[in-house]
């Protein structure tokens, strides 16, 4: 375990001041770069400008100490402000994909009931998520960012030109405690409908300083460039808050990450932190490899490091990517309940097939199903402790009560650690397959079959045979889907057969176009599952 450090966060603290105002009022930074983004370069006392006149137009619009808003916004300055503008004002961020589906957003409203919405206009002239916006019984302060797309505005909307940008700036942040509340996190929605993970003032700041800070060693010469969107608090912090703790630059663009834009976005701007997951990492090394654009790997010469998260990064998945690229994974696991990453592997120590070791400042156990701590090598449910633990899930009381226990976080996720104190992922308790009554983890099958050159991305899950006993299954995605074919999958199966014990070797392939994904990027088992039937 590590020692915790002594963080020591006064009683009035606003998380806004921490990340943003201090870089010009105490660090001298207001004339540096804070955002590279679509429209341009933002110095930090252009960003700390915009979001003193986002608290002001907030509270134009009515906006109170604590009242939810909901930011529905593309990755530009726009967010940045909004986010910093919200806490400023002393309310509480939400936050949403603007690529949602119309029907979900009527869904975060009425979870919310945010008091103001601030959304890219193309989101709201949907004419679904105009009414549910228009009809929700909570919302009366909605501004539109960019005014490109036909609104009908009735007086309770207003354009980001009249009400951020006409606005004067009010100087004073706030005075919230460092225990008010500050972000609500979402979890991935894996069952049902995502719950918000409701974090304060002080939560960020404290992982910022022992992961960002500590075991990413990041520092005012870093620029980040992210895969996820700045919704999802995995890029809200590499992505935001991180790079303006430090005085880095973020560097955002709104439209949809993809392995050439990625590439051009890190030469152009020089990116040192490429902050990804497995699934994007996968389809840049494809990229590298299929020969058509083997000099892309030179456009990451000045990245230092690859932060990834959010789903498990396979050994041969590591060994293709640092082999051309040179550039290290840091791979590494965190979670909503936690706010950001508290395992990872870190500059210069790296275990490809592990998440590293704790990050200092959190602990963590590894429990029996009998309550007690298991040794090493031994399986075991993770419980983490640390001071960026979140206060509940909203509306969700026995959930909170099941996860959020007193100082620990007890997560649904399945760990071995070694003797060096490095963790091992192994799966969530409910994804794990008792095929011949011995458990098997899909990710070791599909580590198997991911050493295969025609296989792209894989997923196993369990399906009952004719006899209802469990055997596995494996969705596997080709780098050629014209390849597929009873040939394949009978060499894929003997394949496995070489690299695992036999009662591991899934019993049937299937081929996809695709595997399933959240909207924050998470292979959605539960939907491969229940596609599964009895076999022929």
């Amino acid at each position: 375990m590590s020692e915790l450090p002594t963080l020591a966060f006064p009683e009035s603290f606003n998380m806004a001041r921490w990340f943003l105002d201090e870089r010009v009022t105490r660090d001298g930074l207001g004339g540096k770069t804070a955002i590279l983004d679509d429209a341009g370069k933002w110095t930090f006392a252009q960003v700390l400008e915009l979001s003193q006149r986002v608290h002001g137009a907030l509270v134009d619009g009515g906006v109170m100490p604590e009242d939810r808003v909901l930011i529905i916004l593309d990755d530009s300055v726009e967010f940045a402000a909004a986010f910093f503008g919200v806490l400023r004002a002393g309310a509480v961020v939400t936050m949403a994909n603007p690529d949602l589906p119309d029907d979900d957003y009527a869904y975060y409203l009425e979870y919310t009931r945010a008091r103001a919405v601030i959304v890219e206009s193309r989101v709201a002239a949907r004419p679904a998520v105009g009414r549910a916006i228009a009809a929700s019984a909570f919302c009366r302060a909605r501004v539109v960012v960019r005014d490109e797309a036909p609104i009908s505005l009735d007086r309770y909307w207003s354009r980001w030109s009249e009400a951020v940008l006409a606005r004067a700036p009010i100087a004073d942040a706030f005075d919230t405690s460092k225990d008010d509340p500050a972000v609500w996190l979402f979890t991935s929605g894996s069952t049902g409908k995502p719950k918000a993970a409701v974090h304060l003032h002080h939560d960020f700041p404290f992982n910022t300083e022992c992961y960002a800070k500590g075991a990413l060693g990041m520092s005012s010469s870093d620029l980040t460039l992210a895969v996820p969107k700045l919704y999802f608090g995995y890029a809200t912090g590499s992505n935001l808050m991180f790079p303006f703790a430090v005085g880095g630059t973020a560097i955002l663009f709104r439209d949809k990450a993809t392995p050439e834009r990625l590439f051009d976005l890190a030469m152009q701007h020089e990116a040192t932190l490429l902050i990804s997951v497995p699934t994007m990492i996968n389809k840049m090394t494809q990229l590298i490899l299929t020969g058509t654009e083997p000099a892309r790997a030179g456009q990451l010469a000045s990245v230092r490091a690859c932060v990834s998260a959010g789903e498990a990064l396979p050994v041969e998945l590591y060994r293709r990517w640092k082999e051309l690229t040179g550039v290290e994974i840091l791979d590494g696991i965190g979670s909503a309940e936690l706010f950001h990453i508290y395992i990872s592997n870190t500059p210069g120590d790296v275990a490809p097939g592990t998440l590293g070791k704790i990050v200092p400042g959190y602990e963590a156990r590894l429990v029996g199903p009998d309550g007690k701590d298991v040794d090493n090598g031994e399986i075991g449910t993770l419980w983490v402790k640390g001071d960026s633990a979140a206060l509940c899930y909203w509306h969700a009381h026995e959930k909170s009560k099941e996860v959020l226990r007193g100082d620990w976080v007890v997560s649904g996720d399945l760990f071995t650690r070694d003797s060096d104190g490095r963790f091992r992922y192994v799966g969530r308790a409910d994804d794990l397959l008792k095929v011949g009554g011995i458990f098997v983890s899909p990710l070791e099958v599909e580590g198997a079959l991911l050493t295969h050159a025609a296989v792209l991305e894989t997923c196993v899950v369990g399906y009952e045979d004719e006899e209802g006993l469990v055997k596995a299954l494996a969705y596997v995605v080709l780098r050629a889907p014209a390849a597929g074919g009873e040939a394949l999958a009978a060499e894929l199966l003997e394949h496995a057969r070489s690299r695992l014990a036999r009662y591991k070797v899934p019993r049937r392939i299937e081929f996809v176009p695709e595997l399933p994904r959240s909207d924050r990027g998470k292979v959605l088992r539960r939907v491969l599952t229940a596609a599964t039937g009895k076999s022929e």
